[in-house]
């Protein structure tokens, strides 16, 4: 079509997210949660190891079921996505939480994932053999680390100016995801051959927020445990990053991994689905959320307090 999307998507528009992302992101607030070494292993680990694992296990009970199977295979790469630059950190800052530590975890896992999340793909679902496996990371490198690089270098000389002014990044991030979300969904259905039943598309959009509550439900059950070592402010980071999924970088993975695969448009939609369900979630979740964490926090502080001596 005339937009080009094999062009301006694929390597522009995917670009500029990145370019956006690390001329906005603050370098010194990642390295103030660098020592919490601890909650970081555990949001990773839980994110792109137990995550896509339990997803793959829960798939080979739903393999037998009518389920469209690339719908169930889009589940599957759902599982194998980091965490989200955005969502989680903005979530956790409204309940109050450790920002520094989401933050931290979201570029953290957003780094890693450029290196795990290929992989995971490549051995839960296999690629399409007309891409090699150095083009992936090739590509991956070129679209995402290096402008992320040069965000943060430019970010260097403008910083003073970026203070001032406070340009919308966030708006500009969203515009740009919009068009790539937008292309997507074109290509979903201008596909004549595509066979999306309304069955199928209910029960995964049921399946992806059962697999939301049960995973911040677990989490939240981890982190509060006695001896886990975790603040209620760690654990609102640690419920929100674990479980949410990066729809930023994930779309342009999966068009980078797939390029030329014929079901990409179905595998695609349970993250479509996936992103804006767990802003809504979330959302919903964070006045509960915030009044466990104050009257937690509160409790701890009553039990630090030392007793005052009886008169006798």
């Amino acid at each position: 079509g005339p937009l080009k999307p094999e062009i301006t998507i694929t390597y522009i528009a995917v670009s500029a997210i990145f370019f956006n992302s690390g001329l906005s992101l603050k370098t010194e607030e990642l390295t103030s949660a660098l020592m919490h070494v601890k909650l970081h292993l555990f949001v990773q680990s839980f994110t792109l190891v137990f995550f896509p694992t339990a997803i793959w296990l829960f798939l080979q009970l739903l393999s037998i079921t009518p389920i469209n199977e690339w719908l169930l295979k889009g589940l599957q790469t759902v599982g194998c996505m980091p965490p989200p630059v955005s969502s989680a950190v903005i979530l956790t800052k409204a309940v109050g939480g450790n920002e520094a530590a989401a933050i931290f975890n979201s570029a953290f896992g957003s780094f890693l994932g450029i290196v795990i999340t290929p992989l995971l793909l490549l051995l839960f679902l296999g690629s399409s053999s007309s891409v090699p496996f150095t083009s992936i990371f090739s590509q991956l490198f070129m679209t995402v680390v290096v402008p992320l690089i040069i965000g943060q270098i430019v970010r260097r000389y403008i910083k003073d100016w970026l203070e001032r002014k406070k340009p919308p990044f966030g708006t500009i991030s969203s515009c740009v995801l919009l068009m790539i979300i937008y292309t997507t969904f074109c290509d979903t259905f201008a596909n004549p051959s595509i066979d999306l039943d309304k069955f199928s598309l209910i029960i995964v959009v049921f399946i992806i927020f059962s697999v939301q509550m049960s995973f911040m439900f677990l989490t939240f059950l981890f982190s509060t445990r006695n001896n886990s070592g975790f603040t209620p402010a760690d654990t609102v980071a640690i419920v929100f990053c674990s479980t949410h999924k990066s729809l930023t970088l994930g779309i342009p993975m999966l068009k980078i991994v797939f390029a030329g695969y014929e079901h990409l448009s179905l595998i695609s939609v349970p993250l479509l689905i996936y992103h804006p369900a767990q802003i809504l979630l979330g959302s919903l979740l964070v006045p509960t959320i915030k009044s466990w964490m104050v009257s937690r926090q509160k409790a701890q502080k009553l039990t630090r307090q030392p007793k005052a001596p009886v008169k006798v």
